[in-house]
């Protein structure tokens, strides 16, 4: 049964409350509608919003947390990028990063290839594979309701989390980040370390 159908919630109204408060935090923004939705917000040099690297989200995410274990990091991203890489729950949760959190918008659909039935409209339960590979902080949202309370653990609650929201199946109209993959590496390394550190 799938709950995409039922929600109330937007995926662009999501990402907006979210990152209203986000403060300094670190961003990644999964290929395709996360990543639009997340410049559609703001144009965030702290944002590092994927035009390719399908189902790498959260490692990406994964390894910024690590790497900069001071600083809050955001992986914003859908259900077809988390499902085609699953193994990376099973590492954060090995790794246990108090400063990730993992936000899945789930709509059920594959939006980059013409809104296709995904496995989570079907059998899989994200918020279950999370919880079974190890990451405790793990909610499934389904309404307004719900999304308040999960805000504040995503931005400030002890990590790993996984926030897995239910959003509408929709066709929205996009915003693109600059596709300039280099561009968007070097605005983002130089917002993070600073124009000298990242020059070298």
């Amino acid at each position: 049964m799938t709950e995409a159908g039922k929600t109330e919630l937007s995926r662009r109204d999501v990402v907006r409350a979210i990152l209203a408060e986000r403060g300094d935090a670190l961003v990644v923004g999964g290929l395709g509608s996360p990543a639009w939705d997340c410049a559609a917000v703001d144009n965030n040099p702290l944002d590092f919003l994927l035009w390719g690297a399908m189902g790498n989200a959260v490692s990406i995410g994964l390894g910024l947390a690590l790497a900069q274990p001071e600083r809050r990091v955001l992986v914003i991203t859908g259900d077809g990028d988390v499902t085609m890489g699953l193994g990376a729950l099973a590492t954060v949760g090995s790794e246990r990063p108090v400063n990730l959190a993992i936000v899945v918008l789930d709509n059920e659909r594959h939006g980059e290839t013409g809104m296709q039935k995904s496995h989570t409209a079907h059998h899989l339960d994200l918020a279950g594979v999370a919880q079974n590979c190890g990451i405790a902080e793990t909610r499934l949202v389904r309404d307004q309701s719900g999304l308040a309370d999960a805000i504040p653990l995503i931005l400030e609650g002890s990590g790993p989390i996984a926030a897995i929201i239910k959003v509408k199946a929709e066709s929205l109209p996009r915003v693109l980040p600059p596709r300039d993959g280099a561009y968007l590496k070097d605005r983002f390394r130089t917002a993070l370390l600073g124009e000298k550190v990242a020059q070298t």
